[in-house]
């Protein structure tokens, strides 16, 4: 800390020099905000966190004001900004001693300030001086009188000292001494934290600003607002301000400057807290900006409350949250369950049950309820190989799990399987793994009308046709196999492509079937497609008699030739049909 204030002091004796060659005076010091001291989770109060034999704080408060001083000039009844910008670094440090005396200064760097002259009570005023300035040191010292940080109210007086080494020219200073005494309050109530202050800044020599007075004045403020992130959050509003007490300004408007300022200070890792701040002008006096700007960093030590030793009821040296016995002296274990305890009876076979009560004390076994097998070896359990909890001895299935049954043949053998829940066994299924009603046609029973089978969409029924016509036959036969294959489409969006081959007999010549055969895969397609299907997913083709199968000599496998297939993915060279 010794190296930050000698810091300070080289920036503050720099500053000066500076100054020193400034001839003309123009103002007084414009910051109505009377800054608090390191430490504190507000900007204008102060939370009196006075704890601490000998605890450090330090850190730097930026501070920016828009428009502090403003004139309405005579000639042209315009509002002139006599200082525009006013940026302030309040580099600071205090130290707490004895858990109630804190002593602190504070050093305000401006290094930039703008403005432009006006008229203000018939009196021409300059803008604000080039290049930087300090502003009026102030020392400070606290005494704590009632309360501890945390508790709902804390009580302090305390007393400021600020020096003349602020720049007139500049808006940063008084030119005299100012001495300050105060009151402050703080406190906290569950997640409800508050401050306030009370001090009058005495200056010896009444001066005046063009048509206003600058002397002895009450300034004031007020901090209210919740603890939250786990209490490294505060977070609420500050009113603050001043009034004149001379010449009967007492709060009247031009002598009583006021902001208010929503803030924030955010406790980052122990020791190290960020703030924030903005806030505008309520009452627009000398000093009172349109808006104020605030940022700040500053490093303190944690303070850590002791803690009580913990408690050891039995007194054997193990504090009781890790004592498993502790209401009986014992010696330390690596045994959770037996640290602290006294030492248990032997038990030779390490089987966890104690000799005392070991019926087998020197053969491993288990606890039992029965005191004559009580850690006693377990009789090896009868054979189960399928382990489906039927003894091999009963199991007409002992290397497959099953189930029980009253049928001494099925009993410990697997129950029948129906893979697609549609009530027909797959042992008779001919589709097990598509739903389908049962059939006395043991090729068609458990199968539904349309089904994915070998890259196919298999119909069970063919789509039926008007005789040489590519004319779907009308009812309910050709409507299910359509409907079935339109609900395996809808169902599988995964099928991209699907090719729709039309077939024919030998009957008839060679290049009439083939056309036939196509006319009549497009029909299908086109039928699909009316009824929601993407065209871009259906091509259609024509093959006549070229794949039999079936023969051709007897009617049933003509009928069987005459037929209309879905290839799943197939590649054609024929042109889609129009949707």
């Amino acid at each position: 800390m010794k190296q930050w204030i000698t810091i300070f002091c080289a920036a503050a004796i720099t500053l000066l020099a500076c100054n020193s060659a400034r001839a003309q005076q123009r103002g007084y010091s414009l910051n109505v905000l009377e800054i608090s001291e390191r430490g504190s989770e507000w900007f204008a109060s102060d939370s009196l966190d006075l704890r601490g034999h000998v605890r450090p704080a330090i850190g730097v408060v930026a501070d920016w004001a828009y428009r502090p001083l403003t004139a309405r000039n005579s000639g042209n009844d315009r509002v002139l900004s006599i200082v525009r910008n006013q940026f302030v670094l309040h580099a600071g440090a205090s130290l707490v001693l004895l858990d109630r005396l804190r002593l602190a200064v504070n050093i305000p760097i401006q290094p930039l300030v703008d403005g432009r002259a006006a008229t203000v009570g018939g009196v021409s005023v300059e803008p604000p001086g080039d290049g930087g300035s300090i502003g009026d040191i102030r020392l400070g010292a606290d005494v704590r009188l009632f309360g501890v940080h945390g508790d709902p109210i804390t009580g302090a007086v305390g007393l400021q000292v600020s020096l003349p080494s602020g720049d007139r020219d500049t808006y940063s200073g008084d030119g005299q001494a100012r001495i300050s005494p105060r009151f402050l309050l703080a406190g906290e109530l569950d997640a409800f934290v508050y401050a306030a202050r009370v001090s009058v800044n005495i200056r010896p020599e009444e001066q005046r600003f063009a048509d206003i007075y600058v002397d002895t004045n009450v300034s004031y403020s007020i901090s209210a607002g919740i603890r939250a992130v786990q209490r490294r959050l505060v977070i609420g509003p500050e009113l603050f301000g001043h009034t004149s007490l001379t010449h009967d300004q007492f709060f009247k408007r031009r002598t009583t400057p006021t902001e208010l300022m929503l803030g924030l200070h955010y406790l980052v890792v122990d020791g190290l807290r960020l703030g924030a701040g903005f806030g505008f002008g309520l009452i627009p006096a000398y000093g009172s900006p349109q808006h104020r700007g605030l940022l700040s960093v500053e490093w303190t030590p944690a303070v850590h409350a002791a803690l009580p030793p913990p408690p050891d009821r039995d007194a054997d040296g193990i504090d009781d949250c890790r004592d498993a016995c502790g209401f009986q002296p014992g010696p330390a274990s690596s045994d959770p369950v037996q640290n602290g305890c006294p030492a248990p009876p032997a038990d030779r076979d390490h089987d966890s049950v104690l000799d005392p009560v070991d019926a087998c004390p020197d053969d491993p076994g288990i606890a039992s309820a029965d005191p004559a097998k009580n850690g006693c070896a377990a009789p090896p359990p009868p054979p189960d190989r399928d382990h489906d909890s039927i003894l091999d001895a009963n199991d007409m299935c002992p290397d497959e799990p099953g189930v029980a049954s009253s049928d001494p043949a099925k009993h410990g053998c697997p129950a029948p399987k129906d893979s697609d829940g549609d009530g027909v066994l797959d042992i008779s299924d001919a589709c097990p793994n598509d739903a389908g009603p049962a059939s006395s046609d043991s090729t068609r029973n458990g199968c539904p009308k349309a089904f994915i089978r070998d890259n196919q969409i298999k119909i069970l029924d063919q789509v039926k046709f008007k005789t040489s016509s590519a004319e779907i036959l009308p009812g309910q036969e050709s409507e299910d196999v359509l409907l079935a294959v339109l609900a395996v489409l809808t169902h599988h969006p995964e099928i991209k492509a699907v090719q729709i081959e039309g077939h024919t007999d030998s009957s008839g010549g060679v290049n009439h079937n083939r056309e036939l055969s196509k006319q009549r895969a497009q029909s299908v397609r086109k039928w699909l497609v009316e009824h929601g299907i993407d065209p871009l997913r259906l091509t259609a083709a024509g093959f006549g008699p070229d794949r039999p199968i079936d023969s051709n000599s007897t009617d049933e496998g003509r009928r069987n030739n005459r037929r209309v297939e879905f290839a799943i993915g197939a590649q054609s060279s024929s042109i889609p049909a129009a949707p």
